[in-house]
């Protein structure tokens, strides 16, 4: 079971890098849809993602075909695009769906733009059952790319019951109870 981060045409190097760090960390396959707003070998890509690019698995795709066809190809059929416009409640999808023999299916997340969002020729070619959105105020416009992608890659994580982690990161310190005197 793999997820898929897809992110199309991404424009900032801050919220990609910051994607390929949470991708290194979380097991998860990020697609980057060219045109993109940077070099990949920027600073701020850099530095954002810190020493986990090594660490990560990312390709790069031409354009929008080229990424679905490469879903398909690696087995993924599921694909939800976050958008917020028409769009159903994220909370309100079922993410850890499995097979018939019991296994889950991989699932991509699309995103579009931090400036433009995701093309309606793409959100059509997904599909408007498979369009959501994050919960926000009604007069906000939009969240971070960087945070939506955390939010909705470790909501999908949780409900496929974090596959893969197994409670050793090599950060790890004991915590002690919390004692009020």
């Amino acid at each position: 079971m793999t997820i898929h981060i897809v992110l199309v045409h991404p424009r900032i190097p801050n919220n990609t890098g910051s994607a390929i760090r949470l991708c290194a960390n979380t097991g998860a396959q990020l697609h980057l849809v060219e045109p993109l707003g940077f070099d990949l070998e920027d600073k701020k890509l850099r530095r954002a993602g810190l020493d986990y690019h090594e660490y990560a698995k990312m390709k790069v795709h031409k354009n929008w075909q080229a990424a679905k066809e490469a879903l398909k190809e690696a087995g993924c059929e599921r694909m939800v695009a976050l958008t917020t416009k028409l769009s159903h409640p994220f909370y309100d999808y079922d993410f850890s769906s499995s097979e018939s023999d019991g296994s889950q299916q991989d699932i991509a997340l699309i995103f579009g733009s931090e400036t433009a969002g995701l093309a309606d020729d793409i959100r059509e070619d997904i599909g408007s059952e498979n369009w959501l959105r994050l919960p926000m105020l009604p007069d906000s416009r939009s969240l971070n790319l960087a945070n939506s992608i955390s939010i909705c890659l470790y909501e999908v994580w949780r409900q496929q019951g974090f596959f893969g982690d197994e409670g050793r990161s090599t950060g790890y310190t004991e915590l002690t109870p919390y004692d009020p005197k």
